[in-house]
Parts: C-alpha cells; structure tokens; sequence
C-alpha cells in the first residue's frame, strides 16, 4: 500500500513502513510542508499495529535529504511565526524517540544539516560506503542549534564541535569508525543490507520492543539509581507477559517464536 502526500510518500508492506521523503526539486529539503507530511507518516506508522518497523528513506539515491529550506530562512513572514514553526523538528525527533518500534534511517545518499539530526534520532543508520554526513549550516551564517542536542548525545564533544563549528562533510567510513553509523555497505549491497536488518527486527516481539524502547527513551537522561529502579520494574512488567513466555519456551523447543502481543 502505497500513499502519497505532498512530497512525503508512505509505503506499507507487511511489517515494514517506509516514509521516502520525494521532492527532488530541493533536493528533499525540510520545510514545513514536508516536516507536516513526515510528521503524519510517522504517526500513521506509530499507530498501526502491523507495522513492526518504520525506515526512512529518499527516493533520490543522491541524497538523502539537505536539511531544512533555506528559503524558508529568509522569507518575508514575521518572527513570531517562524518561531512558532521551530517545533517541528522537536517534535519529530520526540516521536521518533516514542514510536515504540524501531527506525532506522536509509542512508543512501548525504544526509546533511536538519536531516542529520532526524538519523541520529533514529534506532539504527544504514549507509552506503559513499554517503557524505554532516552539518554545513555554519557555511551560511546559521548554526546546527536544533540538532545539537542530538549530535552531543551521540558523538564525542571535540568532534562534535568539529562537525558543527567548521561545517565539514565526513565520509560514511569516517562516521561508521565514530559510531554513527550501524551498518556499511558497498552502493551495490545497501539494499541487501536494509533488508537483512529490517527483517531481523520485524522478527522479534512487537510488545517487547516497544517496552524496550520506551524504557530506553524514559531513562537515557535519569541519574544511574533513577534508570535502575525504572527498569526494574520494567523488567517486572516483561516478565509477566506470555511473549516473554513464548520466546523461552520457542528457545528451548527449537522452533520459530508466534509472538502474541500480550
């Protein structure tokens, strides 16, 4: 099943949501037609149950997107209603953390500016070994503020300013060594690649995942004796649940799991 919107298109094949961003035109810039569009996709994916594992991707193998519309930058609307449109990214990012299934970010061609902050939002990067990352933003006179955030929860401080302050492209090689990067492959195996961790995550449980992740995002900034107590009785809730049963009992009659959701 596949839906178009604006230059968002959402396509559903079994457990697998794909959202391509597809406005070649700007090279997939994120403006607010195409964050709103991204926005709903991801919650059309977050709410449908069938829906095991949600990858973002361009339909334009060059890029993957060049982050936010410059355009939009400079246009004549107020302050005020630039401002207020700033939440886009932010709650992007938030949904990303709480869609209870995992995301994995396609990088088949750059992913720069605005869009590196969305994969690094993401569970997992699968890159092809040409991509280029990075935040160019300081190269025009702005800065990467609202990727910051992200880019400090995921990359040593000294390369992170590096990233940020110079504007500097890295290579996918360079960011797979800094542990950007989930997986690396050849342009020729990328969809191999997708394909084999896409259909390894769809295979586990839906509820313990979404568990798992939930916790994840609950406790990533809670202090160590926070984090343990909340796990702790996160692992309490698992326990209970006949999935949790069904896999044990799979594991040791050496057969395939049939994950019940409850």
């Amino acid at each position: 099943m596949t839906d178009q919107s604006g230059p968002v298109r959402y396509d559903a094949d079994g457990a697998v949501a794909t959202i391509w961003l597809d406005d070649p035109s700007t090279r997939n810039a994120l403006g607010d037609e195409t964050l709103d569009a991204f926005l709903h996709a991801l919650e059309r994916a977050r709410d449908d149950g069938t829906v095991r594992v949600v990858v973002l991707r361009s339909a334009d193998p060059k890029v993957f997107s060049s982050g936010g519309n410059l355009k939009d930058f400079t246009d004549d609307r107020p302050v005020l209603e630039k401002y207020t449109g700033l939440d886009r990214f932010p709650r992007l990012y938030e949904l990303l953390a709480h869609l209870g299934k995992p995301s994995i970010c396609a990088a088949e061609g750059d992913v720069l500016a605005g869009a590196f902050g969305i994969a690094l939002a993401c569970d997992f990067i699968v890159a092809a070994d040409h991509v280029k990352f990075g935040c160019p933003e300081i190269n025009v006179g702005v800065f990467p503020f609202m990727i910051s955030a992200l880019i400090y929860r995921s990359i040593p401080r000294s390369r992170a300013n590096e990233l940020m302050m110079t504007g500097e492209l890295i290579t996918a090689q360079a960011a797979y060594d800094m542990n950007i990067i989930s997986r690396l492959a050849p342009k020729d195996e990328f969809d191999s690649e997708l394909s084999r961790l896409t259909e390894r995550l769809a295979s586990r449980s839906p509820l313990l995942m979404r568990m798992g992740k939930q916790a994840l995002a609950t406790t990533r900034d809670m202090t160590l004796p926070e984090a343990l107590d909340h796990l702790k009785a996160q692992l309490g809730l698992a326990l209970a649940t006949e999935d949790v049963k069904e896999g044990v009992h799979a594991l040791f009659e050496k057969r395939e799991p049939q994950w019940r959701g409850r």
